[in-house]
């Protein structure tokens, strides 16, 4: 049975830092999947903010896929050895807090939509604090 169990979440402070991770479980040979963070931020549709693609795709030069709002001070990373997926989020600003989600998508480039993704995580709340 396929499962992403995401872990991390919590309160931070503005500027503060927070490391998000996705445990898979389940998935045949995971390093042929796109993995990807989504987010919905209070009042705002939900948006990628970060994916690293299939690293068996010769094709792909491993550079991760940024929404421009977190540019800078977010790393997405992944490790085939443990199938997790991470994200680091750094410098948190007012905009960043929401639901995150971690999601994968077998075979596929970055960055995807919602819907093209295979497997989804529950989703873990990130909620600031002044």
């Amino acid at each position: 049975q396929m499962q992403l169990v995401q872990s991390g979440g919590g309160l931070v402070q503005s500027g503060g830092s927070l490391r998000l991770s996705c445990i898979t479980s389940g998935l045949f040979t995971f390093e042929h999947y796109a993995l990807s963070w989504f987010r919905q931020a209070p009042g705002r549709e939900r948006e990628q903010i970060a994916c690293i693609g299939d690293s068996s795709n010769v094709n792909d030069d491993g550079t991760p896929y940024y929404v421009d709002s977190v540019k800078g001070r977010f790393i997405i990373s992944r490790d085939n050895a443990e199938n997790t997926l991470s994200l680091q989020m750094n410098g948190l600003k007012t905009g960043d807090p929401g639901v995150y989600w971690c999601t994968v998508a077998w075979d596929k480039g970055c960055p995807t939509d919602w819907v093209n993704n295979d497997y989804w995580g529950q989703g873990t709340h990130v909620t600031g604090s002044s």
